[in-house]
């Protein structure tokens, strides 16, 4: 059974909710639900792996397992290619949980990050895509802190939500937060994943009834390392491969937690968490930047 009432609408120049209505749900299916530059990548790759039981799968990920949401396709072509697969199918959103149909059987994984560092990974990936139109959220030239401020002052729908601001993130997260309670939707960290990938790979392949041995687990681990998928960035990026991103290595552009340390000015930090203060409790604003263990390792 698929819940559809009250679905939120979100619109913008990437983001079209609406195109989940042409997708029929099945129930081994699963769907990566994150913001953007929150780990989407790294666990459809995982779930590429395991799926396939092998380490060199050509994952190609913006085909076989394809952002719903995005409008740069059309839906036709989308719901057509979904149809046709016979195998079983991971989808890849980032739209909120309350903008998505929740099928009480298919698998809903989300993935969150610091926001800081999502923030941060999506000013590189911005530079990296040739999509202008997010010029003015994220100039090249920001002596004056127009895109941390913008972070800071976004919606979390239209325009705005696809530009990544803060609301977004909190908005991803609230809705994960109210479905947990759920059997089929999980919650996992970029930390945890960087902390520890076996006990991630794990992890999801419980929640997906999978099992591979010990020593074909270790392959699988090593493919998904993020040394080994940024050598071989044409195989393991978006649209690898195709010329779409101006360097497919730079998508893996460094794969760790801090990535905003030494970055904002006190005034800027201090905007950041009067915001995160006043919309999570502390034990919630934890998770969200530092993962189980509540605090930035060291």
């Amino acid at each position: 059974m698929t819940e559809t009432p009250d679905r939120k609408l979100y619109l913008g120049p990437l983001t079209d909710s609406r195109r989940w209505d042409r997708v029929s749900i099945r129930p081994d299916d699963v769907i990566a639900v994150t913001p953007p530059k929150s780990g989407t990548t790294w666990m459809q790759t995982i779930v590429a792996l395991l799926f396939s039981g092998d380490p060199d799968v050509e994952t190609n990920l913006s085909v076989k397992m394809p952002w719903v949401d995005i409008r740069v396709r059309e839906m036709s072509e989308v719901a057509e290619r979904l149809d046709a697969m016979t195998h079983r199918r991971c989808l890849k959103s980032h739209t909120p949980l309350d903008g998505l149909p929740l099928d009480d059987q298919a698998q809903y994984i989300c993935v969150f990050r610091h926001p800081l560092d999502a923030h941060f990974s999506c000013r590189t990936h911005m530079q990296n895509i040739p999509m202008p139109w997010f010029g003015l959220w994220y100039p090249e030239d920001d002596a004056d802190g127009v895109t941390f401020r913008r972070f800071l002052d976004g919606g979390p729908e239209g325009f705005d939500g696809d530009a990544l601001p803060l609301a977004h993130i909190l908005r991803h997260y609230k809705c994960a937060l109210s479905r947990a309670g759920r059997s089929n939707v999980s919650m996992f960290h970029y930390a945890d994943m960087i902390r520890d990938l076996p006990g991630t790979f794990a992890r999801v392949a419980r929640l997906l009834n999978i099992t591979h041995s010990d020593a074909v687990m270790e392959q699988l681990i090593q493919s998904a390392s993020f040394d080994h998928m940024r050598t071989h960035a044409d195989r393991y990026a978006p649209a690898g491969g195709t010329g779409f991103m101006k360097s497919d290595t730079d998508f893996f552009h460094s794969g760790t937690c801090g990535k905003w340390i030494g970055k904002l000015s006190d005034s800027e930090l201090a905007a950041y968490d009067a915001v995160m203060q006043s919309c999570l409790t502390p034990e919630d604003r934890a998770w969200l930047e530092y993962g189980s263990t509540g605090q930035e390792d060291g």
